[in-house]
């Protein structure tokens, strides 16, 4: 089963459009938060048309028409700001935020956990537990020094080969490449 997980949307529908165009092979989708406008529902839902998950972050400001716009589709689930998930009997944890995630992954309770928020790509191990930040769709990271453009991210975990695969997406082409890649 392959599990498409991406973060931090923040409205940024084109590298959302292109990535969705690489889950065509997926059969489920994560987000873990940030969608920031109810539209990006729209988007999500009809550019993948299988189980999709999401958990809210700081930036969903819209809540009441993000709820209200999910429920228009029956294949999409808002989760709140936590959500647990099994998938051929992997076991996933999903928050947006890194500083509640990290913890989660060290209690050992779950095979994957999923998260986002700080926009930086990390694929790695807390223990047995595969952690996995897809990076950000959006395209930028922020910090002391600044906001700064990176290249957009997202992740395709191999549920049968317990393998987490990265890609980023080129900002001035639009073309796809294969990351790093990491085996639990």
């Amino acid at each position: 089963m392959l599990i498409a997980i991406i973060s931090d949307i923040h409205d940024n529908l084109w590298n959302l459009q292109t990535a969705l165009t690489r889950f065509a092979d997926c059969d489920a989708l994560i987000c873990c938060g940030d969608l920031c406008s109810p539209f990006v529902v729209d988007e999500l839902a009809n550019g993948f048309k299988r189980q999709i998950h999401i958990v809210f972050g700081n930036n969903d400001a819209d809540l009441f028409r993000i709820t209200a716009k999910a429920r228009q589709y029956s294949h999409l689930q808002l989760h709140g700001e936590f959500c647990e998930l099994q998938f051929e009997g992997k076991r996933f944890a999903v928050n947006h935020f890194d500083y509640i995630a990290k913890p989660i992954a060290h209690s050992g309770l779950y095979d994957i956990v999923c998260f986002g928020h700080n926009h930086r790509f990390e694929i790695g191990h807390t223990g047995n537990t595969l952690i996995i930040n897809p990076g950000s769709i959006m395209g930028a990271q922020f910090g002391p020094e600044g906001r700064r453009f990176v290249s957009p991210t997202f992740v395709i975990y191999d549920t049968s080969g317990n393998r987490a695969q990265g890609y980023r997406i080129d900002p001035d082409s639009g073309e796809v490449f294969r990351g790093i890649a990491a085996d639990a």
